[in-house]
């Protein structure tokens, strides 16, 4: 009751900026709801003079409702599905993700820019765009206008790259599966690969879509060694400061460990059984299924409603202001991980 009473107030507003913000991303994908709810939430905080009652509930959707849904996101992922058609893209996908990384890590040393906001952006850009921040943003401890400003990077190319690749990728000459794997990879969020992959379609009366999908959940997996990496960097970095200054700070490794990566991949595992086991029981596949679709579905909305309460705890003008070097990162990122997609795709014979 207590819970409640305390963050009712927060919880709603979000809520209230989500459903509006689901339903336009259903209708514009290529923006998407969360770029909707981030923002909504900045617009709206501009208006309410005092937040404090709602402050509470504000930072519950910010943080606790952001890994809901990233544990809610594994019903999304049959595990045997995914490598077993996904494995030929795994050289290309590997050579992005870790582009992206050493991009984002050089840039992040050369031009000072925060190493929370690169590494959000390193990792958006090379592996699903929203949800990777919101995987990776607790275990860094990145807050709110951290999170905006890399979400708003990503979402910045992955409308540029919905529009430009489908002609860029018949300009290059390649193949129905080779756009595929190019939009897999190249284009960091999920909804921008679908109309990219739509749009190559439309145009080659082609079955693209269901390669870059499969080739797109395949980069969702890295979340799980990314975020656990960067748990361990950070309690070597925790213990190294402990060290150096002779404190007796005791270390609390449960807030640091991602408990709920394990739990993304145990929903991962569950749907993974589940369709394995039953596969020969259409009644109960189906009804599995949709229990699964609902849970994806479910994931998604929690992810708006986190970028709603974002958006709140965001401050507009100061986002624009520092926006310049983000932006360039993000570029740089991109351009490296599209090059690097249409390389790798030439040498393994693809194109």
């Amino acid at each position: 009751m207590e819970f409640v009473k305390k963050n009712y107030a927060g919880i709603a507003l979000c809520l209230c900026i989500a459903v509006p913000a689901w339903f336009l991303g259903k209708l514009v994908p290529v923006v998407g709801g969360p770029v909707f709810a981030i923002i909504a939430g900045m617009i709206i905080t501009l208006l309410i003079k005092d937040k404090s009652r709602f402050s509470s509930g504000i930072t519950f959707t910010s943080k606790k409702v952001l890994q809901y849904a990233v544990i809610l996101l594994g019903f999304g992922l049959n595990l045997a599905t995914i490598l077993k058609t996904g494995k030929q893209s795994l050289p290309v996908i590997v050579s992005t993700i870790a582009t992206s990384l050493i991009v984002a890590f050089a840039l992040c040393k050369l031009m000072k820019i925060p190493s929370k906001i690169s590494t959000l952006i390193g990792v958006g850009s090379s592996i699903c765009g929203g949800s990777a921040i919101a995987a990776t943003a607790p275990v860094i401890e990145a807050d709110d206008e951290e999170i905006a400003q890399s979400i708003s990077v990503i979402f910045l190319f992955n409308v540029v790259a919905a529009l430009i690749f489908p002609t860029l990728g018949g300009a290059l000459g390649l193949s129905n599966e080779g756009f595929g794997l190019f939009a897999g990879t190249a284009v960091n969020d999920t909804s921008s690969v679908t109309a990219a992959a739509s749009a190559w379609d439309g145009i080659h009366n082609s079955n693209t879509l269901d390669t870059a999908t499969i080739v797109k959940l395949t980069r969702t997996l890295a979340i799980i060694p990314i975020t656990l990496v960067l748990a361990f960097v950070r309690m070597r970095r925790e213990k190294k400061s402990s060290d150096s200054t002779g404190s007796e700070k005791k270390i609390d490794f449960k807030k640091i460990f991602p408990m709920f990566i394990i739990y993304f991949i145990v929903a991962s595992i569950i749907t993974t059984v589940v369709t394995t086991v039953f596969a020969g029981n259409l009644t109960v596949l189906d009804g599995a299924n949709s229990v699964f679709g609902f849970l994806k579905d479910l994931s998604k909305f929690f992810i708006i409603m986190a970028m709603a309460a974002i958006g709140i705890n965001t401050n507009i003008v100061k986002l624009v202001k520092t926006g310049g070097k983000p932006i360039f990162m993000g570029f740089c990122c991109w351009v490296a991980i599209a090059a690097v997609s249409l390389i790798m795709q030439h040498m393994i014979g693809v194109w």
